[in-house]
């Protein structure tokens, strides 16, 4: 196949000619070609298949905004399904397949759907599998889910790197065309730091696929031009293949850089893309517009398209879409494609115009007051029917067919916080409204200004307001000379009469569809999008929303400013998940956090597990025990009887400062704080604003600015999240600072009756660790092995004399070998997290298995930790009526009779001699384990009025696992209930 549609211009780079493959063909473009315009001049209209129809279709537009061009690109694990073609930058050796097609895109055997329209209409799949239901999963759905998708998945990992980064700015410009380059250009020259994100490849927008002189010169030579100052300033930075994605909160825009889908494969240590998180203090919106294409009956075959990409196609990749060509327009716009294509070589068989008073042409025919009715071509245009004016027919052949029915602005980001455009009466068409993102400003085709010198003025002026609005005093801009044509459009929507005529393109919805909707009563414009998917395509309507609410205001009797917009969400283009995701892939999806002691850990032999997002030891094997119990059981002895020392580096620390940190704290959990002495730690609950007991943890006073607030592992970000939430949002006017300092300090518990012996071993003699001189709930900063800054807490989580220890973490694992080196005359062991959980549940310390979501105070007996005195977050709530009944779960104790029966956690329990279902149960088992001190089995429950049934027996029951015996509700306090050996 020969580039038979190739015309003489453009900008594409004719000494380098690339090769490329479209289903299995080869075929040769150029340097600087999209596939689009490489196929195009080949000769290749047919280019994917429509969604629902399997109806051909070649490409509408040349951008982004494309919604029929859709192809997989590269092989293997490369391969990437749904790209546009017109957007897919040609590379030598590119590899490109049509989709959602079968057998082939010439014969597609599911295009029979398309003779099965009637069955199809809007709102089918609401109507048509309703009955009977014994279908829907034998036939209905199997169905549906083997024709949903357009393209396919390699199902093989992809072997590319994704990345993010962040970037900051005083001004970002959206858009590299003649505004965004006149904005940008003021900006830099004033010293702003200045960043230019564009979408496309090439800088310059419009101006690459325009014949307008810019400046007495080429508008493209005048964009490379401006777009080289750029580069060479120091304060700006200039991103082609840049799409900013979404407007977000604090002036944040995601943009996503392409940085190497340009290329066969990345270079190394590069990644295929970039997600950028950009600050920017102001913003200028240049983005540009999108043509609308007209409706009329078979507007969809291969050929049809926009006129503006038709001009694109030959002005800036020298390509035709045919040899012979119509164009239907309501606008000057499209006698300038005209003009173009001509001036090619092209042959214009005629301009189809709907004004009565159209301007002539010069070289091709203009029927004014006419518009085209329908289309001939079985895969690819043939011909046009054409309503002359005088109410006759006429046919004309052509092979494309250019569509220019106005412009709308491209007002997406500005919608992205709520915000709303308002319609323009001049132009025809939704423009920026009054409430837009926090510091951002619209300049050029997307506020209206159509001509390039209104784009030039535009962008320079709105650069010159945002820069004073910085501080920054700007001389007036010298801007180049260029084009000013006024607008001068007839607003024409859709042909009367139309049914089967296009209105979105990927999603096939007609013009018929958006009229049943309204007449089956779904009449707001989000209604009808939804129960027709107008808009729901991967454009997001870019194409198609203006005619479709044009059709619902037509039908409705009213305007279309009346009817409205639905919505606008990021992202602004398809984008990967790969490009979300980054790095957080395959083993660093979820990344492991080592404990400082981890490496010790391992050379003892210890066996880990995931807890949170850290590993942490399970237990550390002794030569002799075969099994893990053995271990665990010689642990939890050992703390009880001497002395054992754990990593605790994994609970969450929060360093809490400023004048106003005991307040807030005391707002932060529900039991008081603003009292708290210095050098002393207090157990605090952490309420949910529903009253539900979120995390418990303590807080250790060090100065009266200073606290240092622990949390549990799994809790540690969410409650950190949760705290600067209060913080910022709730009480933005206090003095009170927060950072997360989990990962600064390596802190070990060291517990047992020894423990204070051991701990004299080490920290510096300066310092009292007597009972009297550091008693239980003190904290205070001391040094250890000679001058060492650490911290020191008397706190318990296994109810023994307890210490927690902590220093710098790059000491952390130079601390584990030096405690367990002091604590070898007293028999000192390493615990793990298997013991360190039956110490706990032997001293009936709620742990996460009992912070389940759904447990208040009340439920785990700290009721009176609420204050009455003061106000809390979630206090009140928590006070609701349904959250303290009589018979309300309580935390109780439950102790097996006889030493071989589990106490399972997950199990249920159960009145003795009640049935075993849902409207008898009492309770459940939230943790368990052996007990080596008890010699028996225990666990922590909730059960009914738990408080109130000490010494009873009932039933424990575990269906699944074929468990049905008593146990004895005790004390959830099993070891120590008076606390004695604590405070010792």
């Amino acid at each position: 196949m020969t580039e038979v549609n190739r015309v003489d211009g453009g900008l594409i780079d004719r000494t380098r000619p690339m090769r490329f493959r479209f289903d299995g063909k080869e075929m040769t473009g150029y340097q600087g070609d999209t596939l689009a315009s490489a196929l195009l001049a080949n000769g290749v209209r047919l280019m994917g298949r429509s969604f629902k129809y399997h109806r051909p279709r070649g490409p509408l537009t040349a951008g982004s905004e494309e919604p029929n061009a859709l192809v997989e690109l590269r092989e293997g694990a490369r391969k990437e399904p749904n790209t546009r073609a017109t957007t897919a930058e040609l590379f030598d050796g590119l590899v490109a397949q049509s989709q959602n097609r079968w057998p082939s895109l010439a014969f597609d055997a599911l295009a029979i759907n398309d003779g099965l329209a009637p069955l199809f209409a809007a709102g089918f799949y609401y109507k048509t599998f309703m009955w009977p239901a014994s279908f829907w999963e034998k036939l209905y759905e199997p169905i549906i889910r083997r024709a949903a998708g357009l393209g396919s998945l390699s199902l093989k990992d992809d072997p590319d790197e994704y990345d993010k980064g962040f970037l900051h700015c005083d001004v970002l410009v959206i858009g590299g065309g003649p505004a965004g380059l006149a904005a940008a250009l003021r900006a830099g020259e004033a010293g702003a730091r200045v960043i230019l994100a564009d979408e496309d490849f090439v800088i310059g927008g419009r101006l690459n696929a325009e014949t307008y002189e810019v400046g007495g010169g080429a508008g493209h030579a005048w964009a490379a031009e401006a777009a080289g100052k750029l580069a060479a300033m120091p304060n700006v930075r200039v991103m082609p293949r840049t799409t900013i994605l979404g407007a977000f909160d604090h002036g944040v825009y995601g943009a996503l850089e392409r940085v190497s889908d340009h290329l066969p494969v990345p270079p190394d240590g590069k990644p295929r893309q970039m997600l950028w998180r950009i600050y920017a203090q102001r913003s200028i919106l240049a983005a540009g517009a999108t043509e609308r294409p007209v409706v009329f009956d078979n507007n969809d075959r291969p050929g049809i398209m926009l006129a503006s990409a038709m001009r694109a196609y030959v002005n800036r990749w020298g390509a035709a879409p045919a040899r012979r060509v119509a164009v239907f327009t309501n606008n000057d716009d499209g006698h300038r494609t005209a003009a173009d294509l001509a001036a090619r070589g092209v042959t214009v068989a005629a301009v189809i115009d709907t004004r009565e008073n159209a301007p002539s042409g010069t070289g091709y025919e203009v029927i004014s007051g006419a518009y085209v009715t329908d289309t001939a071509g079985r895969r690819g245009l043939s011909s046009i029917e054409v309503r002359t004016p005088d109410g006759g027919s006429r046919r004309i052949e052509c092979g494309a067919l250019g569509v220019s029915g106005g412009w709308n602005p491209n007002v997406h980001l500005t919608c992205h916080q709520r915000g709303r455009p308002t319609w323009d009466e001049s132009l025809h068409a939704f423009v920026p409204g009054g409430t837009l993102p926090p510091g951002m400003s619209v300049a050029g085709a997307a506020s209206g200004a159509f001509s390039t010198h209104a784009a030039l003025r535009s962008g320079a002026e709105i650069a010159g307001t945002v820069l004073e609005g910085l501080g920054r005093r700007v001389p007036a801009p010298d801007l180049p000379e260029a084009e000013d044509a006024p607008v001068n459009i007839a607003p024409f929507w859709v042909v009367e009469g139309a049914n089967r005529a296009w209105v979105d393109q990927q999603n096939d919805v007609t013009a018929k569809d958006v009229r049943l909707a309204h007449q089956e009563n779904f009449v707001s414009v989000e209604h009808l999008k939804r129960y027709t998917t107008l808009g729901m395509a991967t454009d997001q309507g870019k194409t198609s929303n203006m005619a479709g609410l044009a059709i619902m205001a037509q039908v409705a009797g009213k305007n279309i400013a009346d009817v409205g917009t639905t919505m606008f969400r990021p992202p602004y283009t398809p984008t990967a998940i790969g490009a979300f995701a980054g790095r957080s892939r395959g083993k660093d999806f979820r990344p492991v956090r080592k404990t400082p002691s981890h490496k010790w850990a391992e050379e003892q032999g210890a066996p880990f597990v995931e807890v949170g997002m850290w590993l942490r030891a399970q237990y550390f094997p002794q030569p002799g025990e075969t099994q893990w119990r053995q271990s665990v059981d010689r642990e939890a002895l050992a703390v009880r009887n001497s002395v054992g020392i754990c990593d605790v580096t994994t609970l969450g620390k929060v360093d809490v400062q400023g004048a106003d940190a005991a307040e807030f704290l005391n707002r932060i959990y529900a039991n008081g704080f603003a009292k708290l002495a210095v050098g002393k730690t207090r157990y605090g609950l952490m309420l949910r604003e529903d009253g539900i007991a979120m995390d418990d943890g303590t807080a250790a006073r060090l100065a009266e600015d200073h606290f240092v607030v622990t949390t549990t592992t799994a809790n540690a970000v969410p409650v950190y999240r949760h705290m600067e939430f209060v913080r910022q949002c709730l009480y933005p006017d206090m003095d009170v600072q927060l950072i997360s300092t989990t990962e600064a300090w390596a802190q070990f518990a060291v517990a047992g009756p020894n423990s204070r012996k051991l701990l004299q071993k080490i920290v510096d003699p300066d310092f009292d660790l007597s009972n009297e001189g550091f008693p239980f709930m003190a904290c205070g900063e001391v040094t250890v092995c000679g001058g060492l800054r650490a911290r020191l807490f008397r706190i318990s989580f296994s109810g023994e004399l307890a210490f927690e220890i902590a220093v710098p973490t790059r000491y952390g694992d130079a601390l584990v070998r030096r405690l367990m080196q002091a604590g070898e005359e007293f028999g000192a062991v390493p615990y793990g997290t298997e013991a360190l959980g039956v110490l706990r549940i032997e001293k009936g310390h709620a742990a996460g298995s009992e912070l389940n979501g759904t447990i208040t105070a009340h439920n785990l007996g700290m009721g009176k930790m609420v204050s009455k005195k003061k106000d809390s977050i979630g206090s009140t709530l928590s006070e609701r009526e349904g959250l303290n009944t009589p018979d309300a779960l309580k935390l109780v104790g439950l102790k097996a009779l006889d030493a071989g029966s589990p106490v399972p956690a997950g199990a249920h329990l159960m009145t003795r001699g009640s049935a075993v279902d849902a409207a008898h149960d009492q309770g459940y088992v939230t943790s368990a384990c052996y007990s080596p001190n008890l010699g028996c089995h225990i666990g922590l429950a909730f059960l009914k009025s738990g408080d109130e049934r000490t010494g009873e027996r009932v039933r424990l029951v575990s269906p699944l696992t074929g468990i049905d015996h008593e146990v004895e509700v005790v004390s959830p306090h099993f070891v120590d209930p008076e606390g004695g050996r604590l405070r010792a």
